[in-house]
């Protein structure tokens, strides 16, 4: 009877050894669509299997040091008591991805504008390219004339990264749009927890509020920046308000 050779051996556990890696990947993409799935559910969203490798890859890549920050320049810090009360930056003109959303709610719309653009990220773009995070996401709400509510249109928004600042791989869903956004003077207060159209009406009151001059900024358009993702339990946010022209 012929012994194997060290070479076949090798060749044996080499595939066995790829066969558990595969194995081990699977299981890791159905721990995370699951748990996203789950998630949604919370938020009335349906997470389609198809996100299953953008949320795998976007996880694998979501560390603090390899995330790039929007860069801006700080004009002024406004503190009580040593509690930090608003920042006013100056944002420089950049290119986004932004996409439009008009869901019944608020979360709803976030999340499903946030998968969008996920999948443009990892690799659905012209270029085949994961892109990188970028933080904060934001998105455009607005209020009627007397910001007493939100509108349910929003734009949810991605900051490319400054290596594809001049020229932005082509998304390859159509409702994602390349914007080039003007240098803009916001009034940025930190908040966490949930966003919902509660907890954003209160942060747009209590910031106006805290202003000198909360006349100088828009009165029915507002960005919430959103440091941590949709599917996170306590988030890191921001309300900005924006200086007119």
């Amino acid at each position: 009877m012929a012994e194997d050779s060290p070479d076949s051996a090798y060749h044996s556990n080499g595939s066995s050894l790829e066969e558990e890696a595969e194995r081990m990947e699977d299981e890791e993409q159905e721990r995370l669509l699951s748990y996203w799935q789950s998630v949604g559910r919370g938020h009335q969203v349906d997470v389609p299997r198809e996100m299953a490798e953008p949320i795998q890859q976007l996880t694998r890549n979501n560390n603090p040091q390899e995330r790039q920050t929007i860069p801006f320049t700080l004009i002024q810090r406004k503190e009580k008591l040593g509690d930090l009360l608003y920042e006013k930056r100056q944002y420089g003109k950049a290119k986004w991805a932004c996409i439009k959303m008009k869901e019944k709610q608020y979360e709803q719309s976030i999340c499903l504008g946030f998968m969008k653009l996920m999948r443009y990220i990892c690799e659905q773009n012209s270029s085949g390219l994961y892109l990188g995070i970028t933080i904060p996401i934001v998105t455009i709400v607005h209020t009627n004339e007397s910001q007493s509510e939100m509108t349910q249109s929003v734009t949810v928004a991605y900051y490319l990264p400054e290596v594809l600042q001049d020229e932005p791989p082509h998304p390859f869903d159509s409702d994602i749009i390349i914007e080039e956004w003007p240098s803009t003077i916001v009034y940025s207060r930190s908040f966490r927890g949930i966003t919902n159209e509660d907890s954003i009406m209160r942060e747009i009151n209590l910031l106006a509020e805290i202003l000198e001059s909360p006349e100088l900024c828009l009165q029915d358009t507002f960005i919430i920046a959103g440091y941590t993702n949709p599917a996170a339990a306590n988030r890191h946010n921001e309300i900005w308000f924006l200086q007119r022209p």
